[in-house]
């Protein structure tokens, strides 16, 4: 077997993903946690509105950053709607 080779540790499929396309596949795991990145985005528009208060004189900055948090709290909340919506 060469260095780059994978090896499982079983026959049985696991999951419905082709493990040659998904690697990972093989070991049950395959995909991203939707409710890690909405937690992350979360903690990020928190950082983003705390950095409101600060050494800044111009308010640009507090544009930005409002933006910025809200059009990431946009995305999270799209995606909390399409994920109840069936399919």
């Amino acid at each position: 077997m060469a260095a780059t080779e994978v090896e499982t540790t079983s026959d049985k499929v696991v999951t419905k993903v082709d493990p040659a396309e998904v690697p990972s596949a093989a070991w049950g795991w395959s995909g991203e946690s939707r409710r890690t990145f909405q937690v992350a985005a979360v903690v990020v528009i928190i950082i983003l509105l705390g950095m409101l208060w600060g050494n800044h004189d111009g308010k640009v900055e507090d544009l930005y950053l409002i933006g910025f948090a809200a059009a990431l709290a946009g995305l999270v909340i799209r995606d909390v709607l399409l994920r109840r919506k069936p399919r």
